[in-house]
């Protein structure tokens, strides 16, 4: 068994399995993360990543084992609950409504808790958004959709973000705003759970990192390891 984390997690997830459909996708997902802290799961493509964070937000059609936030189980709850408790989920897709401008995306997502960013707070974040506050989601980047995906979950007051493949498909040096907007949230007390099959890009934010593969964790690696662990690295993930 994977040593737990020593310090009281902020969730602590455990044998988690998950289904869609008759698919058995889960095989028992055991991982912690504490408040503030930046854990990243990697994987490669089909490993699990993003069903693990599905199935922590309560939107898989079937799951089991735990799943404690803030001391709370919520296995049996609808993902409206998950997000009450302060859970945040940036898909992979982005969610970007195309005939919606920036600024109606932006306030779209209700509010679920209070101590959301304001407008200002983001704008400070993500410069780009407020220079395109009329502009349709259609005509957006991909890293502006991105930043704006990131932006309306942090105005609903969501502490723990659970973020999908924030990088895949960005420009260099979109990747870099990306990690240093990773960085300030960390430094602000957010905690966040990142699914990213860069692991480069994965090595300049987190604290650990978990290998998802065939639905399961199969190790873990400490950010001041993943040098010396790199011929591990390259088995799993394929590089």
């Amino acid at each position: 068994m994977l040593e737990r984390s020593p310090t009281r997690p902020l969730m602590a997830v455990h044998r988690l399995e998950a289904w869609y459909g008759e698919s058995h996708i889960l095989h028992g997902i055991d991982l912690d993360i504490a408040e503030g802290e930046v854990i990243t799961l990697l994987g490669r493509n089909g490993a699990g990543k993003t069903t693990t964070l599905r199935s922590i937000m309560g939107m898989v059609g079937r799951r089991a084992g735990s799943v404690r936030i803030a001391e709370v189980e919520t296995i049996g709850h609808a993902s409206r609950q998950v997000a009450r408790l302060g859970v945040g989920y940036v898909p992979e897709e982005r969610g970007i409504y195309a005939s919606l401008t920036v600024k109606e995306n932006l306030h779209l997502p209700p509010r679920v808790r209070p101590g959301g960013l304001s407008d200002e707070q983001i704008f400070e974040l993500f410069p780009n958004l407020r220079e395109r506050l009329t502009s349709y989601g259609s005509k957006l980047s991909g890293g502006e959709q991105q930043m704006l995906a990131l932006a309306r979950i942090l105005r609903t007051g969501a502490r723990l973000l659970l973020c999908d493949e924030l990088t895949e498909g960005l420009a260099p040096v979109i990747v870099q705003q990306i990690g240093a907007t990773l960085r300030t949230l960390r430094e602000r007390g957010f905690t966040i759970l990142l699914a990213e099959s860069n692991f480069r890009f994965a090595q300049t934010i987190a604290d650990r990192h978990y290998i998802v593969e065939q639905g399961r964790i199969v190790d873990r690696i400490e950010n001041d390891e993943m040098e010396a662990s790199l011929p591990k690295l390259n088995r799993y993930l394929g590089v």
